[in-house]
């Protein structure tokens, strides 16, 4: 294919971008050799190479053919997050190969190989560091050996090492050279406070050994070998590489502000955790072989739900952080256009009565699955489980995070009744002590309510709301948490109704935002983790060729890396919303899983998938 300009005024398509990452961070590598995207130290630092928001002049590091490219190909180097691109000019071919090296906390590295690959193509190296997303210019200096360069602004220091010589130009930092068939020239990137030294020099052929090898010994550990390995593969390293090391957490995605309708303004920041993932985490995580990254995301989960049950948020930090702040960034144009552009996320205080469901489910699924839970993890559900016995008649703001009023979603009452009827559950089966009559009894009076005020008999399906209407993807959720069986006539006349009102092209809406009802302006692509909720809703029905079928339709979103976003517009062809989107990840690993060869959907936590695929016998009974 023919590449991208090497000095676009816009970032490229969304789907033109790879991953690359160390764990604590992420970068955004474009196929024409530019890292548009990447925040230091942290995912939710503010960005230090902005342009996927805006324009080269907020932030950028290109490395690409000075002549103009005939051919650019791009792959992972196997089952890796090591990424090479191939450019192709008049005068020879050589390859870029992106990482950052896996390792212990202290100087994130970004780490770039030029290699050549045949005859001596000319090369162009564009080095524009902007800290502060974008509005910080760094006092840049030559590095006292001459082997590079450091920048430093504020607290934010970053050094660039290379053999190649250096200069400085339009406030950027500027090498043309050649490279030859099997010459190798590395560039590597390294970030350090600016009150420390610089970080020292690294032997970029051994960090590459070594990011290889880790890589490649964390996908042996993959348990899945079924006909979709390659898809389900890659995204676990995806959510691998959005794992935040230090404390397990697992950001939704590595950006912010990328937007769900070309151009327009549902832009959000992404870059935190939200607890409404944790049952899909879970079930990804240890389905796929990974427990040990499935407790530390259990155990981030516990420590940030800690504390008073009315203070539960939707989501939280990294670090389980929760003061999220949203503000605006003036100065940043947005993707293509899309303003405007956010840091921090109001819906952090919004109340969503589903995300009890959620912690609830999947620290059940946990417990099954054989993470022993600490002494005090019942105390804790039970506490919050109170404060839910307070709360669950009032209205919310729903799974989708609306901003225009409170209502009684169907999705958040059925969720509810999911947070009570798996506590009921693991108190009968691990003999907790707990106020079950109660319990049981606010659970009966949950599904009533649903079942009275959420049913729409007119239209034979449950709505969004009460007395409304409008329809929800959400609620091809019902059978799968175990609300309603998959034969009840009124989970068939949902998922009827969902089919002739929300899919469009053969994909999935949330729901349709003409009304304005969710307090924005109409318009966004079709939402990939419902389409693959409905192939799941199909083959709990047995429909398996349209199960598989909507589940391949899906599959062929992904860019050629295997990567994916959160929306998708049919009209145009591109991949919306923020990239790579760890639900649509997620979610995928689910379905693939419970497809199979032949056999029916198997997602819900009532299951203990996770002993079963590992050959394991559940020999600890959990705390």
């Amino acid at each position: 294919m023919t590449a991208a300009p090497a000095d676009p005024g816009l970032p490229l398509p969304i789907e033109d971008y790879g991953l690359i990452g160390d764990c604590t961070t992420a970068a955004l590598v474009g196929k024409n050799g530019s890292i548009d995207w990447l925040c230091w130290p942290r995912f939710d630092s503010p960005s230090c190479f902005s342009a996927l928001l805006g324009q080269p002049k907020h932030g950028r590091w290109l490395i690409a053919p000075r002549d103009e490219t005939t051919r650019v190909t791009r792959s992972y180097c196997g089952d890796t997050l090591v990424l090479e691109t191939v450019f192709e000019t008049a005068d020879g071919a050589f390859a870029v190969i992106d990482f950052m090296p896996v390792g212990p906390p202290g100087a994130s590295t970004v780490a770039r190989i030029v290699e050549g690959r045949r005859g001596r193509p000319r090369v162009t190296m564009h080095l524009t560091l902007r800290f502060d997303h974008g509005s910080s210019m760094p006092w840049v200096t030559r590095l006292p050996d001459g082997g590079g360069v450091s920048a430093i602004a504020g607290p934010n220091l970053a050094v660039l090492r290379t053999a190649v010589p250096l200069r400085g130009e339009a406030f950027s930092t500027i090498a043309d050279f050649a490279v030859a068939e099997g010459e190798r020239i590395p560039f590597v990137l390294r970030y350090g406070p600016s009150h420390r030294p610089p970080p020292e020099a690294i032997d970029v052929e051994a960090a590459l050994r070594d990011t290889l090898a880790y890589w490649r010994s964390w996908s042996r550990h993959c348990s899945y070998h079924g006909r979709h390995r390659g898809a389900v593969m890659r995204s676990l390293l995806t959510l691998k590489a959005l794992t935040f090391a230090e404390t397990g957490g697992i950001v939704a995605a590595p950006t912010t502000s990328l937007p769900e309708w070309p151009g327009g303004m549902r832009n959000w920041d992404y870059r935190f955790c939200w607890l409404r993932d944790a049952t899909l985490t879970l079930v990804a995580l240890m389905r796929g072989g990974y427990y040990e990254e499935a407790k530390a995301w259990r155990d981030w989960l516990q420590r940030s739900v800690a504390g008073s049950p009315a203070d539960l948020q939707i989501m939280y930090g990294i670090g389980g952080e929760r003061r999220l702040t949203e503000w605006e960034v003036p100065w940043l144009p947005g993707y293509q256009g899309a303003a405007p552009v956010r840091i921090g996320n109001a819906a952090s205080g919004q109340l969503q009565l589903d995300v009890w469901g959620e912690v609830m489910d999947a620290l059940r699924l946990a417990r099954d699955g054989g993470l022993a839970s600490p002494a005090t993890a019942w105390a804790l559900q039970c506490g919050a489980l109170k404060h839910l016995e307070k709360i669950w008649r009032e209205p919310d703001d729903g799974i989708w995070e609306m901003r225009g009023g409170r209502r009684h979603f169907t999705h958040s009452k059925i969720m509810a009744w999911v947070a009570f009827d798996r506590m009921i559950r693991d108190a009968e089966k691990y003999g907790f002590e707990a106020p079950l009559e109660r319990w049981r009894a606010t659970r009966d009076a949950i599904h009533a309510m649903v079942c009275e005020q959420g049913y729409d008999a007119a239209q034979g399906c449950f709505t969004q709301s009460f007395g409304a209407p409008e329809l929800d993807a959400s609620l091809l959720l019902i059978p799968a948490v175990g609300f309603l069986p998959i034969g009840d006539p009124r989970v068939a006349g949902t998922i009827a109704a969902i089919e002739r009102d929300l899919v469009t092209h053969g994909f999935v809406l949330r729901y349709r935002t003409e009304s304005g009802a969710d307090g924005l302006p109409a318009g966004e692509g079709v939402f990939l983790p419902c389409s693959l909720w409905l192939a799941d809703a199909y083959a709990m029905q047995g429909r398996w060729a349209e199960a598989q079928a909507m589940f391949e339709r899906v599959l062929a979103l992904r860019n050629e890396l295997g990567l994916l976003s959160e929306e998708y517009d049919p009209r145009s062809g591109r991949l919306l919303g923020n990239f790579p989107q760890a639900f649509s990840h997620l979610t995928l690993v689910s379905t693939a899983i419970g497809l199979g060869e032949h056999g029916p959907i198997r997602r819900s936590s009532e299951r203990r998938a996770e002993g079963h695929i590992n050959g394991q016998a559940d020999s600890t009974k959990p705390s």
